[in-house]
């Protein structure tokens, strides 16, 4: 029988943002942490001190110190990391990452020791802000076969914190981490872009963003409750080709970048329209001529 979760002595090598965000967030639920580890001593004292049993060590004795170990450190440190640890077959070794295969973490599964992934779909630049928004995130839990009693495990400390467990099938990790940065990262690629052309009109950059970000929560908003489909809006949904071709013309007119970076978004609202059932065949059509019409 499994060690009862709330017995369950973690450790983290790593103290950046997300290790204080889950630390703090088990720890506050009732999940012992036990120890704390980082290249950098003060930020494990830091994060170590906010942990009630929580002493920070040099990552080989906090290894030594606890059953389930979680690697929050960077994506091309994890598999020099676990492989220059002293790892037993007692123990659960899970890695942070959303991009890294599992097998960055052979040397601990030689061991004997069962591996793993748990990959939290939030942004951790405030680890305050972010332990509030771990409620009702989704996180991406992998394990290796026959590793069931720490898949177990990570679905109930998932759960501990109101999170949305998504299993994720093997060799698929930079497929999904890369396609997760469009709705995290490069969102704000899209308002920059958005702030530069309001720029480059007379706009000052501080008062588009104000501008802009109630009306970007509120297309997140809508797709929440109406599905990507249902929450388009703009002149592609209403199938109003002056319109895209004012903006085309407009944004050539500031630059081929501006031109290319709009065209590309656009064609991909088609499959979006199309899919909304709003617009005929023939306006689609329409569209996607003028999409792909040379500058």
């Amino acid at each position: 029988m499994s060690t009862p979760l709330v017995e369950r002595r973690v450790a983290f090598i790593g103290a950046g943002r997300l290790a204080q965000t889950l630390a703090r967030a088990w720890s506050a639920s009732g999940i012992g942490v036990v120890a704390v580890a980082s290249r950098n001593g003060m930020d494990a004292e830091q994060l170590a001190a906010q942990l009630p049993g929580c002493i920070a060590l040099p990552a080989a004795e906090a290894v030594a110190a606890a059953d389930l170990v979680f690697l929050s450190v960077p994506d091309d440190a994890i598999a020099t990391l676990a492989a220059a640890l002293p790892w037993t077959a007692r123990q659960w070794v899970v890695h942070c990452s959303g991009a890294t295969e599992l097998t960055a973490l052979a040397a601990a599964a030689a061991a004997g020791a069962q591996i793993g992934g748990f990959h939290p779909l939030q942004i951790f630049s405030d680890p305050a802000r972010a332990q509030h928004l771990l409620a009702g995130s989704t996180v991406v839990i992998e394990v290796a076969a026959q590793a069931q009693g720490l898949s177990d495990e990570l679905h109930a400390m998932a759960r501990r914190l109101q999170m949305k467990p998504l299993q994720l099938p093997p060799g698929s990790r930079a497929a999904y981490h890369g396609a997760a940065s469009f709705a995290a990262s490069f969102l704000l690629s899209m308002l920059d872009e958005a702030v530069q052309v309001w720029a480059q009109i007379g706009l000052p950059p501080e008062a588009a963003l104000q501008a802009l970000l109630p009306l970007a929560r509120g297309t997140l908003d809508a797709a929440a409750t109406r599905g990507l489909a249902g929450a388009l809006a703009g002149p592609i949904s209403r199938g109003d080709a002056g319109v895209v071709a004012a903006h085309l013309q407009a944004f050539d007119a500031l630059g081929a970048a501006h031109g290319q970076f709009y065209r590309e978004l656009a064609r991909r609202q088609l499959s979006l329209a199309r899919a909304s059932a709003r617009l005929d065949e023939a306006t689609l059509q329409g569209l996607g001529r003028l999409l792909k019409a040379a500058p």
